[in-house]
């Protein structure tokens, strides 16, 4: 019997790894009989930047493998296989689209610039009769649920919050499990070591305040022990300016960054926490925090590549300095703030910072220092274990003054660090680090 040709879809995973609530995976197996799904490496998040750091450094890079790892085990569970690449997705797609006889590719939708570059050359690398449908997968409000184009997005953040809040509605997660696919595909391919990857391998320190691994896993793990198990949900807004230890705050956003959880996952189960224990200010603040990512996201849609450039998306201040001896004395913790310094050298050791601690280190870069802000922004794309382009990019420009604050607000990293580490044991713990 003539089997029907064309009938396997083939999913390229991005910034969405995980099974649940990931609508492009579902998309992709309502529509075929049998589904492979690919994730590559690319070798270009590997290079330096124009800045002189590696784009993705060794944290980020072994919680990647880690979550890439965990992605594999859970879709062969579905008996959906996993191709592992380190190599261009551009390269690789094509052929894996010929080998199988591919009709359709799913991928999660991008527009940032360097994203939408490799969309663009896998496209004309394809042949005419393969469809390749983007899906917008990383939103708390789906863009097509919110009430106001792109272009008309506040240049506020409360007066985005308040009109989303009143007159837009988050959608339900789908519970219905993943049908099955049957086809049985043999797969050698695995995942990249950091060596493979030209980095070094570490071992984590001991005094991390992420000490999680990647993966759909580990992040409802983490959920579950957060919300459910300790409540600490429920002081979430008091604790969650902590410097020390893993529970101060929610340590939900590098999970979030590479798609291991679905912000729509977490707020459903903000929701069910709410209805199984309690209701508080704590509990609406982790939404409240979802919406900012979400905002960030809106603005990046509405500008550009604006987030990228010097003047930012006010277009005016950019007078900024490029002195390479302030910024190695700002990486390294040299600075004369104590406080910034402990923070820049936990982030050096760990790829970790508190949210309080990257205000005032982007603070004073920005505003005391007058560096070049982008210069900050590409160090911590490549250290920071959560980096996602939108808030990196979004949090930069507002500090810097460039983006969306309206009160173009400055940090005084000295009464910041007597409000916050009072009796100096952060700034001890990570200062004891580095011999001046």
């Amino acid at each position: 019997m003539q089997t029907t040709q064309k009938q396997t879809g083939l999913v390229w995973f991005r910034n969405d790894l995980r099974v649940i609530d990931n609508l492009v995976l579902e998309t992709a197996v309502s529509n075929h009989d049998h589904i492979i799904a690919v994730f590559c490496f690319d070798p270009r998040h590997y290079e330096l930047s124009s800045f002189g750091f590696k784009k993705t450094e060794k944290y980020r890079a072994q919680f990647l493998i880690e979550t890439v790892s965990n992605l594999k085990q859970n879709l062969q569970q579905l008996h959906i296989e996993l191709f592992i690449f380190y190599d261009f997705p551009e390269i690789i797609i094509p052929k894996l689209a010929e080998q199988y006889d591919i009709s359709d590719i799913y991928s999660q939708k991008e527009w940032t610039s360097e994203e939408k570059n490799v969309s663009t050359a896998l496209r004309e690398q394809i042949v005419e009769a393969i469809t390749h449908h983007e899906i917008y997968n990383q939103f708390l409000y789906h863009p097509d649920d919110i009430s106001m184009e792109f272009k008309a997005i506040p240049k506020v953040f409360t007066a985005y919050r308040k009109t989303i809040e009143s007159e837009s509605r988050i959608r339900p997660i789908n519970n219905q499990t993943l049908l099955q696919n049957h086809i049985k595909i043999s797969n050698e391919t695995k995942v990249p070591s950091l060596s493979d990857l030209g980095l070094e391998t570490f071992k984590r320190h001991p005094h991390t305040a992420f000490p999680f691994k990647g993966g759909e896993d580990a992040a409802m793990d983490r959920l579950h022990k957060y919300f459910f198990e300790t409540k600490k949900l429920g002081v979430y807004k008091k604790t969650r300016n902590g410097l020390i230890g893993k529970d101060f705050s929610s340590k939900f956003s590098p999970w979030l960054a590479n798609g291991s959880i679905s912000a729509r996952s977490i707020y459903w189960q903000v929701k069910a926490f709410e209805k199984e224990f309690f209701k508080n200010e704590s509990t609406y603040w982790l939404i409240f925090e979802l919406i900012w990512r979400d905002y960030f996201k809106y603005i990046s849609l509405k500008h550009g590549n604006d987030i990228f450039k010097t003047r930012g998306i006010l277009k005016t201040f950019d007078e900024w300095n490029h002195d390479e001896q302030l910024v190695q004395k700002w990486i390294h913790g040299k600075t004369h703030s104590a406080f910034v310094n402990a923070n820049m050298i936990e982030l050096q050791k760990t790829g970790w910072m508190s949210n309080r601690g990257r205000q005032n280190v982007a603070s004073f870069f920005a505003k005391n220092m007058l560096m070049d802000w982008r210069i900050g922004a590409a160090y911590f794309e490549s250290l920071l274990l959560d980096y996602d382009v939108h808030s990196n990019y979004g949090n930069w420009m507002y500090v810097a003054g460039v983006g969306n604050d309206p009160r173009d607000r400055k940090f005084n990293v000295d009464l910041q660090a007597k409000r916050y580490d009072p009796n100096g044991t952060y700034q001890k713990l990570w200062l004891q680090e580095v011999l001046f």
